[in-house]
């Protein structure tokens, strides 16, 4: 995977407001404002900022947080994790792998088959409808 790299007022010109906040600035949107939270339509989640395939729609649940979660990713390639101690608290931040976006955090209470949930903002995604296979 080619990795992308471009200055904060590129990123600034090519996201909203709230996709440059979230993924660029590590910040959260708030729960249940987003529009994957409750999404069930068939496909691919993408990453906002490089197109980089993600998630397939299948391993998406209803985890009741707030947030889109999944149970894994397309490929492990696909994301890096690296240790979060803001907010006085300890996570496991998820990360795009090709253009580093700030994607969410990872929790060990997700269902099987791997026990895992990625917790991830909607802003910090792009669903390509009808498209569950990575193309990438």
């Amino acid at each position: 995977m080619k990795k992308i790299s471009r200055t904060e007022e590129d990123w600034q010109r090519e996201l909203t407001p709230e996709q440059f906040r979230v993924t660029r600035k590590k910040m959260t949107e708030p729960p249940f404002s987003g529009e994957y939270d409750n999404c069930k339509e068939p496909g691919m989640y993408r990453c906002i900022c490089c197109n980089a395939p993600l998630f397939a729609s299948e391993t998406k649940f209803p985890s009741g947080t707030g947030w889109p979660s999944f149970y894994g990713p397309v490929s492990a390639e696909s994301l890096r994790t690296v240790t979060d101690e803001s907010h006085s608290m300890r996570r496991t931040e998820v990360i795009c792998r090709r253009c580093d976006a700030h994607l969410g955090h990872l929790f060990p209470d997700g269902p099987q088959p791997t026990g895992l949930r990625y917790c991830i903002n909607s802003a910090a995604l792009r669903l390509e409808k009808g498209s569950d296979r990575k193309k990438d």
